[in-house]
């Protein structure tokens, strides 16, 4: 079954990559992914890429970049160099969002997180359902894409701040057709379809970030020709959105493997926002890279 799976893509040579963000410590969760990663590249004679993900010019630091490396290091996981890091291609994350304005499949959102909430309270007291994503958030209202085009401009011209979100509806027609993906995560060969309209609007860009990372890792894959994406499951939901960016964009389809997560003591998924053990503390405390391994049993 191994072999099925590296020679979906025939004639490529596998090109895997693990891509963090340095906005806080890795922990046993992203040794996962890096370890798999790396393993299935060596085992399949591919290629092995680490890749920054830092479009979050305010969370994301030089230091956290670091540990990355020395987490990295310490693991015994090797990565072909230059690294790529996502601060240095904003070019490229505009010019895919300016095909997609171009195509008339995105619009400017002027509406802030706090007036969404306010909308979709007032909305849900009177007895309204309002749809939710995979995540758990309420879907964008529809109220900017109302707006006459005159009013559009006149709030673009006054400086208003502003997001770009892809018109979802508009979107899938576009494509008309279904989307699929190849997932091995279970270990065989699944055809999965996507389901791009269960996320609603999703965001492109907002006016602190040139790209979210929906659009940013679908042009980042495509460059770097990555063939097989190895992830946590906590992101399987948001390849429906990928597949849909892809068709639109023109861009080729990897290999999808959602991993499982590792979960804390409350069977909750590890994270750096909730201050999960790090592996930099993990090696303070003596750990080596192969309890790691034998941690995560691989």
């Amino acid at each position: 079954m191994a072999k099925k799976i590296m020679s979906l893509l025939s004639g490529q040579k596998p090109v895997f990559r693990f891509a963090p963000s340095p906005n806080g410590r890795l922990h046993l969760g992203h040794a996962l992914s890096a370890i798999l990663n790396h393993d299935m590249a060596g085992a399949s004679g591919g290629r092995f890429l680490l890749r920054i993900e830092d479009i979050d010019l305010t969370r994301c630091t030089t230091e956290l970049e670091q540990a990355i490396y020395d987490d990295l290091s310490w693991l015994n996981l090797d990565w072909e160099k230059p690294v790529r890091r996502q601060s240095e291609h904003f070019d490229d994350y505009r010019r895919g969002l300016e095909q997609l304005i171009e195509m008339g499949l995105a619009y400017p959102s002027f509406m802030s997180r706090a007036e969404v909430k306010g909308i979709v309270r007032d909305l849900e007291d009177v007895g309204q359902i309002c749809r939710r994503d995979p995540d758990g958030a309420p879907h964008y209202p529809a109220y900017d894409k109302q707006r006459s085009t005159r009013e559009v401009a006149a709030l673009l011209s006054s400086g208003r701040k502003h997001a770009w979100r892809l018109d979802m509806e508009k979107a899938i027609a576009h494509l008309h057709k279904p989307l699929t993906w190849e997932e091995t995560g279970k270990g065989s060969v699944v055809t999965t379809t996507a389901d791009p309209a269960a996320w609603g609007d999703v965001v492109l860009s907002r006016s602190d970030s040139p790209s979210s990372y929906h659009l940013s890792v679908v042009l980042d894959d495509a460059v770097q020709t990555v063939t097989h994406i190895v992830r946590g499951m906590d992101l399987y939901h948001a390849t429906s959105v990928h597949r849909l960016l892809q068709g639109l964009l023109g861009l080729p389809v990897p290999v999808y493997h959602h991993h499982r997560l590792i979960l804390d003591e409350d069977g909750r998924k590890l994270s750096k926002s909730e201050g999960s053990k790090s592996l930099e503390a993990l090696r303070k405390d003596g750990y080596h890279a192969s309890d790691i391994r034998g941690l995560l049993g691989v």
